[in-house]
């Protein structure tokens, strides 16, 4: 059994993680935080510090603002972290690499095991059709109220395409006139309705296109990649772990 603190329980992926939880075996929210004062089938807190739940991971969805506290908190528990929270700053970001030295993080910009499949898949891509010239550009589609634009997962695709360093990844064309170089990644957002999230990586070459995409029809299939990160960090030695790392145990 993998006991679970959920850090924002009360939020749209902290109802999915608790749902989810539930449906699959092997699963127990010890303990959850947050703001928000809701009934819940387990002890709540508004505040990391005084949680002394006995737990074996903390899954985070929270807000950005959150994380370094609970980070922290992590480091001074011996507590392992699956931190799912994007948009963190450059601070935060820090601050995670350093936690890492004393506690498993497993971190990730999205969750779906589909997800980091098709990552993998775009990296492979980049390598053998950027050779033969093609335009790689990313779209990627969410619900309304989402805040960050481009999605934490899009910029985890460009990444994975461009470890090398070799091209720009751009997000914004309208302060420039030009024609598109050869060494872009552009990437589109889209807000609208309750898409739960799509994203798709099109890559233009001379008289043909070829189109990697992954859509999510819940948020149910990041609450099942979060729960297995939990049951895969628990444990395990310090160090900074992500979904390529749970998929090449498989």
């Amino acid at each position: 059994m993998t006991k679970i603190i959920l850090h924002g329980c009360f939020g749209q992926m902290g109802r999915a993680v608790q749902k989810m939880a539930v449906q699959t075996e092997g699963f127990e929210i010890a303990a959850g935080i947050d703001a928000k004062h809701e009934s819940a089938p387990f002890p709540v807190v508004s505040d990391i510090n005084v949680c002394n739940a006995d737990a074996d991971a903390v899954i985070d969805f929270s807000i950005a603002e959150a994380a370094p506290k609970l980070i922290r908190w992590c480091v001074d528990s011996n507590m392992p972290l699956v931190l799912c929270t994007t948009g963190l700053s450059d601070e935060t970001a820090e601050l995670v690499k350093l936690a890492s030295e004393k506690v498993p993080v497993f971190q990730s910009a999205n969750m779906s095991l589909g997800i980091s499949f098709m990552a993998s898949l775009v990296e492979r891509a980049s390598v053998v059709l950027g050779a033969e010239g093609f335009d790689i550009e990313i779209v990627e589609k969410h619900h309304r109220k989402k805040v960050d634009a481009p999605s934490g997962t899009a910029l985890m695709l460009a990444n994975a395409m461009n470890e090398g360093g070799q091209y720009e990844i751009v997000t914004d064309r309208t302060q420039k006139r030009r024609q598109r170089p050869v060494n872009e990644i552009g990437i589109s957002s889209v807000r609208g309705g309750t898409i739960v999230g799509d994203h798709s990586v099109i890559f233009a070459g001379l008289d043909e296109v070829i189109e990697i995409s992954h859509s999510a029809y819940s948020k149910d299939v990041y609450a099942i990649g979060a729960l297995k990160a939990a049951r895969f960090i628990a444990g395990r030695r310090p160090g900074l772990y992500s979904m390529r790392n749970m998929l090449s145990e498989i």
